[in-house]
């Protein structure tokens, strides 16, 4: 704050604060504290809001708890978007690694730049993409029945299907925090560790990833975020048996007509995200303010 003023004087300084403070006022603060207060309400007709009935409980929440389906539909999002940040990173790493100290100038821009322009349409026509392509006579079965790899078309929709494209949706929220991490390591210590006989595997486990553990860390909180509370990608590339919870939400809401129970859906899912981050990151011994960098 004060180095803010510093800079750029107390008028200015001020009303970058201000602008600031408004922006988490109207779009943080203000969004979460009407959806808690939706999600402690019943759902009641108009004629009865403001009567004996309208009182706060954790009727919309126990719902929650009591319904054995989207209770097991709940957890399932949350393991699974876990798994979308493992195989996020997965994909990540080794590219992140060879970007940071392999690549050259050249090679970096042209990487950095063919994986940014898909980027440059909505995240729906991404996924209508992936939609396209997993089809059932779609470009993915073609090409496997060509080869002989497959003897029929597969139904590639589904757990897979979703994951595949959340994965893409997302790799660049893994990538370039990774990216920026291994950047900053001396090329000298990896090549210390290999002088003293350290193989591949162990030069990245026990020099690598100590050094990367920040961006890792912050990719993986944004990725499993970002996993949890989308609906385009499992609307569109999901099947019965592979509904996330965000369209149970959408259906509360959209659907059933009852705002109450969907804002208690949404506010369990927020409190339980920023549980498993506030875990990971501590497990990670990884602080917010490394996140923040």
């Amino acid at each position: 704050m004060a180095d803010l003023y510093k800079r750029f004087g107390g008028g200015l300084g001020t009303l970058f604060v201000a602008l600031v403070a408004v922006w988490l006022t109207g779009m943080v603060l203000a969004p979460n504290i009407m959806m808690i207060d939706y999600a402690l309400k019943p759902n009641l007709p108009p004629a009865e809001i403001g009567g004996p009935r309208d009182v706060y409980s954790l009727d919309n929440i126990l719902y929650l708890a009591n319904e054995g389906v989207h209770r097991a539909i709940f957890f399932k999002t949350i393991w699974a978007s876990a798994l979308v940040a493992f195989v996020t990173f997965l994909v990540c790493y080794p590219l992140a690694y060879w970007l940071a100290q392999n690549a050259t100038q050249n090679q970096t821009a042209i990487v950095l730049l063919a994986l940014t322009i898909p980027f440059w349409i909505n995240e729906v026509l991404r996924t209508l993409a992936w939609y396209i392509l997993l089809a059932f006579r779609g470009p993915l079965n073609a090409l496997l029945l060509s080869l002989g790899i497959i003897d029929e078309p597969v139904r590639w929709y589904g757990d897979g299907g979703v994951l595949a494209g959340m994965t893409y949706a997302y790799i660049l929220f893994m990538l370039f925090p990774v990216y920026n991490a291994i950047e900053s390591l001396e090329k000298s210590q990896i090549e210390a560790a290999r002088d003293l006989g350290a193989s591949v595997w162990r030069t990245h486990w026990r020099v690598v990833i100590p050094h990367a553990k920040a961006g890792i860390a912050t990719g993986c909180v944004f990725t499993f975020m970002l996993a949890a509370g989308s609906y385009v990608a499992p609307a569109l590339l999901g099947a019965p048996g592979s509904r996330w919870f965000t369209e149970i939400i959408y259906n509360w809401f959209f659907e059933g007509g009852d705002w109450n129970r969907g804002a208690a859906y949404a506010l369990v899912l927020l409190v339980l995200c920023l549980t498993v981050v506030l875990v990971t990151l501590r497990i990670a011994r990884v602080s917010l303010t490394e996140v923040a960098k």
